[in-house]
């Protein structure tokens, strides 16, 4: 009853031979390939891993210190010179600096407002003490002399819009480049920042 079971023709059935696998590609023999060996997970974290802190922090602090003031030193010159590589963000570019040359070439009541508001109001202080009418038309010269430099201002921007559309398209026309124009018309001309780099009367092409 335990006997080799026959087939139907009665011939013995084949031994099952066991399977092997072939191996997908060439197996490298050794000491070929990249000629080392492959560093562990360990050692190559190790290698990669860069200090978060420097090992000398007052060098450190100090090589910052050095690069900051570098770059403020570079920017007050280009203040000066109106070097556009070192200027400021807010300053740079083609538009900023157009606008920046309008405004110095033309004679504006804004750059005169800090000046003129100090004397009217230093008048008028003096004039309280003497006379009530003389210091009430004090304020009205200087209502009327406001009112006249907000009409200028208003005037100012409408031509160089115009200007600025007409040279670099309508794109030129970003938020806050009004308000750019603005403040540099308010500023005293020896203050302005960056430096005027032009004489009153030489307006940009």
């Amino acid at each position: 009853m335990f006997g080799r079971s026959k087939d139907s023709t009665g011939t013995p059935a084949a031994v099952a031979q066991p399977v092997t696998e072939e191996p997908l590609g060439p197996v490298e023999a050794p000491g070929t390939g990249k000629g080392r060996a492959t560093p562990k997970r360990k050692v190559a974290e190790a290698a990669n891993r860069r200090p978060l802190v420097p090992a000398d922090r007052k060098a450190a602090a100090k090589e910052a210190r050095a690069a900051q003031r570098a770059e403020r030193d570079k920017q007050y010159a280009a203040m000066q010179t109106g070097d556009e590589r070192y200027l400021p963000a807010k300053d740079k570019g083609p538009v900023r600096r157009y606008v920046r040359q309008y405004v110095d070439a033309r004679w504006s009541l804004g750059e005169l407002f800090l000046p003129v508001a100090i004397v009217m109001l230093l008048l008028n202080m003096l004039l309280t003490g003497i006379s009530a009418e003389l210091a009430f038309l004090g304020l009205v010269v200087l209502y009327v002399f406001i009112i006249a430099m907000v009409v200028d201002v208003v005037i100012m921007w409408r031509r160089l819009r115009k200007r600025l559309i007409a040279k670099f398209g309508e794109d030129a026309i970003q938020r806050g480049l009004m308000m750019y124009a603005i403040t540099r018309v308010f500023q005293i001309r020896r203050a302005r920042l960056p430096k005027p780099q032009v004489k009153h009367g030489q307006y940009p092409e």
